[in-house]
This record gives C-alpha cells, structure tokens and sequence, in this order.
C-alpha cells in the first residue's frame, strides 16, 4: 500500500511540473486559466495526501474556485469571450450605439 500512495505522489508531481509549465507558457488566455485552475486542484490532491486537509480545501476553494472565477469574469470583461460587451468576433469595437 505504501509503494502505491508513493506512485501516486509522483505522478502527482510530474502532473504539477507539467500543468506549470504549460499554464506558463501557453499562448492563449483561456488554455492558461484552465491549467493554472486544474493546477490548483492536483495541489489540493497532494495536501490532502500530505494529511494537511486544512491546506487542501482552502487550496481547492481560493486556487481553484475563487481565482478561477476571477480570472473568467475578468476574461470575459475583456471582451474574449463570446458574449462580451462592445466587441464582434473579431475583436472591433461595435459603435452602432454611438453613431449619429
């Protein structure tokens, strides 16, 4: 059982390294947040199995909820997402309301 939860450890951590790098390096906005919130919830996995489940929720409820949200409601703001406001689908500006 012990050589099991050990595996499971280092997958977790080769898991970490990888989601990392890719949230670091991503090319696009929306990949990256993600990423980041699916690294967020592996680092809640491995505080859980660290026996710190203290760490785990608020890893799991700030990492990866709270941030997550933030960052969405923040990329949607931008007009990235469809449905934002005063942007078409190619990223111009809709000034139908201000012209005269």
């Amino acid at each position: 059982m012990a050589d099991f939860t050990e595996a499971i450890k280092a997958a977790l951590l080769v898991l970490l390294i990888i989601s990392a790098t890719a949230a670091a390096t991503a090319k696009k906005t929306l990949p990256a947040i993600i990423i980041f919130s699916s690294f967020s919830l592996i680092m809640a996995v491995v505080w859980a199995l660290l026996e710190s489940p203290d760490l785990a929720i608020t890893e799991a409820a700030v990492g990866a909820g709270v941030s997550g949200v933030l960052f969405f409601m923040a990329y949607r703001r931008m007009g990235m997402m469809s449905g934002g406001k005063g942007d078409d689908e190619n990223g111009k500006e809709d000034d139908d309301e201000h012209k005269g």
